[in-house]
């Protein structure tokens, strides 16, 4: 493994404080989802959605729908992941760009635009667990990203989910999945905490 990639992910923490004089610029914004969508999906659907709150009002109202935690107040930026429904109704469009550069060819994109529609299409659960895995691969993309650009992260999966769907203006088939704190971090946080034994988590078959 390129050890700079294995640095980022064994330096990195769940931040809780934050310096509040240190922004983070529209630029790095725009950069960290850039990077964020270049996370694996299904067909390549691209299910997922990016919400920058940052202004003090904002802050405000998704604090309060995160049970009052103050690193939302304090971080620079939380990013609102959201996953998509119905996303093979869009996965032409998605993969447009993959047969114009030549990278999946005519037979391929529509095999894969039969196939999606019919497992997707009147298959709510699945519809959901895909919008969920998505939007949970790009939330980590972000954060080791985050990482990567020198600032810390903070995973937040603690908030009113139909609060936060109602008071952002979401659609019907946006689903708030998980909150990511952004900014640089302050004194007082945790290292990172020991996992198990990976005998406990690792099977060979």
């Amino acid at each position: 493994m390129n050890n700079s990639i294995k640095s980022l992910i064994e330096a990195r923490i769940s931040a809780n404080n934050y310096d509040t004089s240190r922004p983070v610029s529209d630029l790095e914004i725009t950069e960290l989802v850039r990077l964020a969508t270049l996370a694996p999906s299904a067909y390549n659907f691209q299910n997922w959605k990016f919400i920058a709150v940052r202004g003090g009002g904002a802050k405000a109202r998704l604090k309060a729908l995160s049970f009052g935690q103050q690193k939302v107040a304090d971080a620079p930026v939380t990013f609102i992941v959201c996953g998509t429904l119905a996303a093979h109704e869009g996965l032409a469009e998605a993969l447009q760009p993959s047969v114009e550069a030549g990278i999946v060819d005519k037979s391929v994109f529509d095999t894969w635009l039969l196939m999606a529609s019919r497992s997707h299409l009147d298959n709510p659960q699945l519809q959901r667990d895909e919008a969920i895995r998505s939007a949970s691969l790009a939330a980590m993309t972000l954060m080791l990203a985050a990482q990567g650009m020198g600032m810390s992260t903070g995973s937040i999966g603690g908030f009113e989910a139909e609060g936060v769907a109602r008071e952002f203006g979401l659609a019907p088939t946006e689903i708030p999945v998980m909150l990511v704190t952004v900014g640089y971090a302050t004194e007082g946080n945790w290292p990172q905490k020991p996992r198990k034994p990976l005998h406990k988590v690792l099977e060979f078959v």
